[in-house]
């Protein structure tokens, strides 16, 4: 099958294949000339394999330092990476470990684009790959597949380099709006007599896990009230009076902030809830009863403490 018969792929397709948002497609298409070959009149514009191509020699020609008009001028006129390298910006020697991409071997190519946006620092791609995936898969299996893989990968690039941290922090900040956002829109409007209260640790700064937990629970149609990081201990007590959750979750990410005490700090309320506490600080045995290992096994156990 030449060019001319193989089917047509959709922008948003070739933006999932590159790691780039929609919007950077049409940029390149619009300021650089390269995008769609054809376009019919009143019809979505969709790409060829050799529109494909000639994106992934200009996504390479950027990765290798070119430009980014200085790459599309390459690829429109049909020249190589050699005759460019000399447009290329010098590449700082790394050390061991610490090339310029993040590693998630094994990983499925969702997981591999975001990785490739994130090590660009396109923030609107990153936002737009964790939004599709949570729109087609949802809130565990996109926190499972994708985002576990890139966020092991960044802290091992971190144990390696001591580098990266600009990456990790925009990952982060492009998980809390996607998964935000796509929380936002299940439950605006919805109205639960009792909610679950999700939070870490004392002294515990991590937080994206409990992003994905409240996405899932609002799949389910549950509302959760998210504490955020660090939260105290009278503050977490304060909260539960104040709410009546059905149920409560913990995280902590550190040996540090997963102390048992404050469990027994647990108000007694009327209908006392569930507490259920999460992540690699806390010691399962010790916590025994009211520790769960993934995401998944959360969300089930917190949606049966409000539905019954």
């Amino acid at each position: 099958m030449d060019s001319a018969q193989a089917p047509a792929i959709t922008v948003a397709a070739v933006a999932r294949r590159l790691g780039v948002s929609p919007a950077t497609l049409r940029t390149w298409d619009r300021r650089y000339g390269v995008g769609p070959s054809e376009h019919n009149a009143g019809a979505h514009r969709r790409y060829s394999p050799d529109d494909l191509a000639a994106l992934e020699r200009m996504q390479a020609l950027i990765r290798a330092g070119v430009s980014t008009a200085d790459a599309a001028r390459a690829v429109l006129s049909g020249a190589g990476l050699a005759a460019v390298a000399p447009l290329a910006t010098p590449k700082v020697p790394s050390r061991p470990g610490g090339g310029a991409v993040i590693s998630v071997a094994g990983a499925i190519p969702s997981a591999r684009g975001l990785a490739r946006a994130a090590m660009c620092l396109d923030g609107r791609a990153c936002v737009d790959l964790i939004t599709d995936s949570l729109r087609e898969r949802g809130a565990v299996w996109t926190w499972d597949e994708i985002l576990i893989p890139v966020l092991t990968g960044l802290g091992q690039r971190w144990n390696d380099t001591g580098g990266s941290i600009e990456t990790e922090h925009l990952v982060s900040e492009s998980v809390k709006q996607a998964f935000g956002a796509y929380t936002y829109e299940l439950i605006r409007g919805e109205r639960s007599e009792r909610v679950v209260l999700l939070a870490s640790a004392p002294d515990e700064p991590h937080t994206l896990p409990l992003w994905a937990l409240a996405a899932a629970l609002a799949e389910r149609r549950v509302v959760s009230v998210q504490l955020g990081s660090r939260l105290p201990v009278h503050s977490f007590t304060s909260a539960i009076k104040r709410t009546g959750p059905a149920a409560v979750f913990v995280w902590s990410q550190t040996d540090e902030t997963g102390h048992l005490d404050l469990l027994e700090a647990i108000p007694d309320t009327r209908r006392p809830p569930l507490v259920l506490v999460g992540g690699p600080g806390w010691d399962p045995h010790a916590a025994e009863g009211h520790w769960v290992g993934d995401l998944s096994s959360a969300v089930t156990r917190l949606v049966r403490a409000v539905v019954g």
